[in-house]
């Protein structure tokens, strides 16, 4: 078979792989599409069946609810999320670097702590912090809020970190020694700077994690004046179970900043990612 034919016959397979791949992703991103045709509808065409696959008229009316309802929950969704981040990177970045590179004794059961830690429940994480908050009175406050998204986030952060900073070579560090830099200086001057994959990475999960965060939200904002936006919508489902097209339009813009922040950090959340994966 000659090379011509080969190509040929490969072809047709690719075509199909191809063909399954668009199938299975419209599939998944068919609750998506739904939700922006739905927040667009009005509301007398709700009801219509067979329903409209387009919306046939309309209508910005569930975005202006979103202006005059949701604004305090984003603002302080916004707020918790950069918080998340400021804490996580500022709390995983110097653990990674000594467990990558001055290896502190007890650093492998360290290590089992923080993959353990991952796998404990949510909810019971949510009742530690409610009884500890009630107690300290930080019970419907951001900082409280801020403290305990950060707990889901550092472990997984530390993890990403170590197993970035492991590649960076151990001569340069060397050379900032041999310079007279501590190694204070060493982390602020050389690794920090060369693991900026990792720390977009690490900031994007720590943000992703916040921004969506239902449970600590619940357990530990509910009803108070510092709600982010998850138990926004929860409320306005509640309170209006008959305007879908405020409680779609109030998702759609939810979803924006952090798919807008996930499509513009892409290229260095594949490169923190991967870190660690391939050594020399």
């Amino acid at each position: 078979m000659t090379s011509a034919q080969s190509v040929l016959n490969r072809r047709p397979r690719t075509w199909a792989k191809t063909a399954i791949g668009l199938v299975l992703t419209a599939i998944m991103l068919f609750p998506v599409y739904w939700m922006l045709n739905v927040s667009f509808t009005r509301d007398q065409d709700m009801r219509k069946s067979p329903p409209d696959l387009f919306p046939a008229r309309p209508t910005l009316e569930g975005y202006r609810a979103v202006v005059d309802q949701q604004l305090p929950y984003l603002g302080t969704s916004l707020v918790i999320g950069l918080g998340t981040v400021v804490l996580t990177v500022a709390l995983a970045a110097p653990a990674g670097y000594a467990l990558a590179k001055l290896r502190p004794r007890g650093g492998g059961i360290l290590n089992f702590v923080l993959l353990a830690a991952q796998m404990i429940p949510g909810i019971i994480m949510a009742m530690g912090f409610y009884a500890i908050y009630l107690q300290l009175g930080l019970l419907q406050s951001v900082p409280g809020l801020i403290v305990a998204d950060s707990t889901l986030a550092v472990p997984f952060a530390v993890l990403i970190f170590t197993a970035f900073m492991s590649g960076i070579p151990g001569e340069l560090l060397q050379a900032a020694t041999m310079d007279g830099a501590g190694a204070l200086r060493t982390f602020r001057s050389i690794v920090l700077p060369m693991s900026r994959n990792s720390i977009v990475t690490v900031s994007l999960f720590a943000f992703l994690w916040s921004w969506s965060d239902f449970i600590f939200a619940s357990t530990l904002v509910n009803g108070g004046a510092n709600e982010p936006i998850t138990l926004g919508i929860y409320h306005y489902i509640g309170n209006n179970n008959q305007e879908w097209n405020a409680i779609m339009a109030t998702a759609v813009v939810a979803s924006l900043p952090a798919a807008v922040i996930l499509v513009l950090a892409q290229r260095y959340v594949a490169a923190g990612v991967t870190a660690g994966a391939v050594k020399d």
